[in-house]
Order: C-alpha cells, then sequence, then structure tokens
C-alpha cells in the first residue's frame, strides 16, 4: 500500500477537525447568524480570528502546499485555540525544515541489542522496549506475567496499540484499560501524522476501524497528546490486589531514537496527614 497524504493534506485535516470542534460561542462569535451545515466553526470565521483571508485558509485546510509563515501558523492556532499538544503537533506538521515529504521513512528496528535484553531482564518490574511503530521488541519476566504473554503473540501483532483493543489478556489486566486505550490512541495519532509515509501506520489503523469500535470511536476526534499516560493500574488475576505503576522511560541507553524503554515502577503511596 501506499500512502499519499502529504504533510500539507495532513494539516489540512488537523486544522479542519479543530475547527469543526470549536463552537462560535467558545470562539466568542456572537455575531455569527444563518443555519449551519457543518458542525463547529465555519472556515471564514477562523479566518477573522486568525487575521488571515478566508480563501488562504480554505487552502490550508484543502491541504495546498503553501509557504505560510510561522505568525500566521501561530495566529491559526490561537484561532482554534489549540491546548499546548495540538499547537506543538501543528508546528510540527508545518516545519518547512522537515524531510521531503515523498520520500519513503525508513523502517524502524526490528530486533533490540542483546544488552538491552539483559538490562531489562535484571529489573524486577514490568519492562519492554518499543519502536516508533508500538511494536514491542523486547520485554522481561515480569512483562510476560503482569501484562500479557508478549512470546505467545505473532509478531505483527505485537504492538501496544494492537493490544490495546484486541489481547483480551492484556485488557484484563489492566485496570484502567479506557484510560490506558484513549491516551494510546492519542499518542499513536501523532506518531501516525509524523511518519505519514509508511505504509505500517496506515495499515494498522485501517485493520483497527474494522476490528475494533472502540479504536474506530477513539480515532474519530483525532485527538493530540504527546505525553504518554504515566500511571496503569495492574490486576494480573481477580484474586490479586490492584497495583499502580508509574511508567518511566529509560533514556540513553540506546542509540537508535526510535526505540523507547518502559519501565512500570511502582507509584509511591500518598501518604495524609
Amino acid at each position: 500500500m501506499t500512502v499519499h497524504n502529504s504533510r500539507a493534506k495532513t494539516m489540512g485535516a488537523f486544522l479542519k477537525s479543530r475547527r469543526e470542534r470549536l463552537s462560535p460561542e467558545d470562539a466568542g462569535l456572537n455575531f455569527s447568524s444563518g443555519q449551519r451545515k457543518t458542525p463547529g466553526l465555519r472556515r471564514e470565521e477562523v479566518a477573522i480570528l486568525a487575521g488571515v483571508s478566508a480563501t488562504y485558509y480554505t487552502w490550508l485546510e484543502q491541504g495546498r502546499e503553501l509557504s505560510a509563515s510561522r505568525e500566521v501558523i501561530e495566529s491559526i492556532a490561537n484561532a482554534l485555540q489549540l491546548s499546548p499538544d495540538e499547537r506543538g503537533h501543528l508546528l510540527q506538521l508545518w516545519n518547512p525544515y522537515e524531510p521531503d515529504p515523498n520520500a519513503a521513512s525508513p523502517a524502524p528496528p526490528a530486533a533490540v541489542d542483546s544488552q538491552l535484553q539483559k538490562i531489562i531482564d535484571q529489573v524486577a518490574y514490568p519492562s519492554y522496549i518499543t519502536n516508533k511503530r508500538t511494536e514491542v521488541l523486547a520485554w522481561n519476566e515480569a512483562a510476560s506475567r503482569m501484562l500479557t504473554d508478549f512470546a505467545s503473540i505473532p509478531a505483527e501483532e505485537r504492538s501496544l496499540i494492537r493490544l490495546a483493543f484486541e489481547n483480551e489478556q492484556l485488557r484484563r489486566r489492566i485496570v484502567n484499560i479506557d484510560e490506558f486505550a484513549s491516551y494510546g490512541v492519542a499518542v499513536f495519532r501523532t506518531h501516525y501524522d509524523k511518519h505519514r509515509n509508511d505504509p505500517w501506520f496506515e495499515t494498522t489503523v485501517e485493520h483497527l476501524i474494522q476490528s475494533s469500535e472502540e479504536f474506530n470511536r477513539l480515532w474519530k476526534p483525532y485527538e493530540i497528546r504527546l505525553k504518554k499516560l504515566d500511571r496503569v493500574i495492574l490486576q494480573p488475576s481477580a484474586s490479586d490486589t490492584p497495583v499502580a505503576y508509574d511508567i518511566r522511560p529509560l533514556a540513553n541507553l540506546s542509540d537508535s531514537p526510535d526505540l523507547h524503554i518502559c519501565v512500570y515502577m511502582p507509584a509511591a503511596v500518598d501518604k495524609k496527614d
């Protein structure tokens, strides 16, 4: 499969999703009149708020290749009342100094160095290593015991984004699975947009939309979050007491920026006076 969504078209789709989310009242537009055929703001209303022409904003949302200035992008971000994460995502999509959007994305690592495996094997808490696709490349015994039996899952199905919706053992053991899945989709969306020339992302999204009604519902709002969920509650069996863990990255252990090493550390107990 070939992915044809350029940076400009991806940014246009993102702008459209944020515009449709914002009501005229929330934007302070009390003069809006007439029957509204689409949800949220109209394009011309965003243009007024951002101080640009309606035609120019329409072209941006249509995905035309324009050389918009950072000032214009910032004005549009303000008009759409983007969150800090959403603003950062928009700027990343706009950045003209990114690599050629038509160039194929290099494949992420499909395996890890044996030394990294030895490191997580020595950790007493659930730990695993993923790549930018969220594919789980390595894990320790505690991860298999507390999360799911990773070794029994075919490699092509062993990505966190798929496991969060398709692996019943994982879903049963994560007490706050709804929060885990919601955050997972919002973070995955940033990877999807950033690596839009990697066909794996498009194929995975299409598969999950067909296989999971929950994923489809969470994917449609186009939520963006750069900060991963940092608290997860695990309960391996019904007879076990649920335990809260903080998800902590192990930095500077790999030369590859595409590898992510995560350790689930027992959460500190809040003491009350």
